[in-house]
């Protein structure tokens, strides 16, 4: 059947629209069986009879058919919520990166010999997307993509094309995930700087129970969404983005203070040396009494108005609805994490507050429903004096609150804080206002 061609200045009728559409929806490709040829400018978009106007990614769909990246079904479907496999979306990912990689690979891997997504997945390769070494086992393209390999291989595109990402993913090495599997279990230490990279750019993001659920696949139409979100990551600064800018800062100090807030670090008496909370964390000092030894270890403030009216990444692990303190608009609310290891059966919740303020900084016990949601360990608020939480011996990590002062004072130091364990020393406060 031959496709209607308007002549010189005549629009097409409604009819030769509809001949048009019907052709380019039984004849369209199924996504996964060839390799991408179409023009990406020029790419028709189909109305697929599967993604109502009221589907939530419809917008996202539209656009990455349009631009050729995806194609529907013969049948006049788009099939949204079907799974995305390895070889589709290392094609997905060759087709939207910009630029020419230095020199394409060929036959990467052996069983995509004569695969539909064979040059592709090299293609894939060729931009840093993934490596040849992840998959000694062959790539076997049909397999479900996790959610972990797809934070991975959208961090390792954008570290491959930006030296800034790139040094992203070394700064999050060894930061504070703000998903439950941080502290429940379930997210290895290797995918920290990937789905830190994600989360922090919006690339992807958690479920509303914490989880960030590394094992569990992708359907076509979240990858649609994904797709239209790494068009826009690839072209920004890694350093326009604040809440990887507070993964990056708690992955280098142990805090994300100076992202967070306007705190700047005071200098050690007569050199250009920064009190920075890196000096004093994973240092141990000895409580008041010879209690016990205490180790600190993160610092995380939180921008928060009220237990809803919360402005940045870390609230959501530790504020709520429930959260069991009033957040007061003249201070930070600030969560300390610590290890302390009591000397005998003497240290009890009440005599551990007193024995760390004049060697730490005050500590008081919380709670909120962020405590179980994200697997949090919180000095308890019940039964404060006779909990048992301290045993001789056994070394307790843990979370402790304290405030920090929002409004700007005198000289510095005087509405800031300073935190000394021995000759290492950490103090910070806001800016003086002339």
């Amino acid at each position: 059947m031959k496709i209607p061609q308007p002549q010189k200045n005549q629009k097409w009728s409604v009819n030769d629209l509809k001949k048009v559409t019907q052709l380019i929806l039984s004849g369209a490709l199924v996504f996964g069986m060839f390799p991408f040829t179409g023009n990406t400018s020029q790419a028709a978009v189909a109305s697929f009879k599967d993604v109502p106007t009221s589907h939530w990614a419809k917008a996202s769909i539209d656009a990455a058919v349009a631009k050729g990246y995806f194609k529907g079904y013969s049948d006049g479907t788009f099939k949204p919520g079907a799974t995305v496999t390895r070889a589709e979306f290392a094609a997905l990912l060759a087709r939207v990166a910009k630029g020419t990689p230095e020199t394409e690979q060929a036959n990467v891997f052996q069983d995509l010999t004569g695969h539909w997504s064979e040059a592709e997945v090299n293609r894939a390769v060729s931009f840093g997307f993934l490596k040849a070494s992840d998959y000694p086992n062959g790539f076997k393209p049909g397999t479900a993509l996790t959610r972990e390999e797809m934070a991975k291989w959208l961090s390792s595109g954008l570290a491959a094309q930006n030296e800034d990402y790139k040094q992203a993913l070394k700064d999050t090495e060894n930061t504070l995930v703000p998903v439950a599997e941080f502290y429940k279990g379930g997210l290895k230490k290797a995918a920290y700087p990937y789905v830190s990279v994600v989360l922090g750019t919006g690339l992807m993001g958690g479920y509303p129970d914490g989880t960030f659920g590394p094992g569990k696949t992708t359907t076509r139409a979240e990858a649609a969404v994904i797709l239209s979100r790494y068009e826009q990551v690839q072209e920004s600064k890694a350093t326009s983005y604040s809440d990887l800018n507070e993964m990056r800062e708690v992955g280098l100090t142990g805090t994300n203070l100076t992202s967070a807030t306007p705190y700047v670090y005071g200098l050690k008496a007569g050199t250009n040396i920064v009190n920075s909370f890196d000096k004093v964390k994973e240092k141990p000092v000895q409580l008041r009494n010879n209690l016990g030894v205490a180790t600190l270890h993160q610092m995380i403030v939180v921008d928060a108005l009220s237990k809803t009216d919360i402005n940045n990444l870390y609230g959501k692990m530790f504020i709520d609805k429930d959260y069991s303190y009033p957040v007061l608009n003249d201070y930070y609310t600030v969560f300390i994490e610590l290890s302390v290891t009591p000397s005998g059966d003497n240290l009890k919740n009440l005599t551990f507050s007193q024995a760390i303020a004049d060697k730490l900084t005050p500590g008081n016990n919380f709670s909120s429903g962020t405590v179980g949601k994200y697997g949090i360990v919180n000095l308890p608020e019940r039964d404060f004096i006779t909990s048992g939480f301290f045993k001789k011996g056994v070394t307790r990590k843990f979370w402790m609150m304290t405030m920090l002062n929002r409004k700007h004072g005198g000289p510095a130091g005087s509405n800031g804080k300073t935190i000394v364990i021995g000759e290492d020393i950490a103090s910070f406060h806001l800016p003086i206002k002339f």
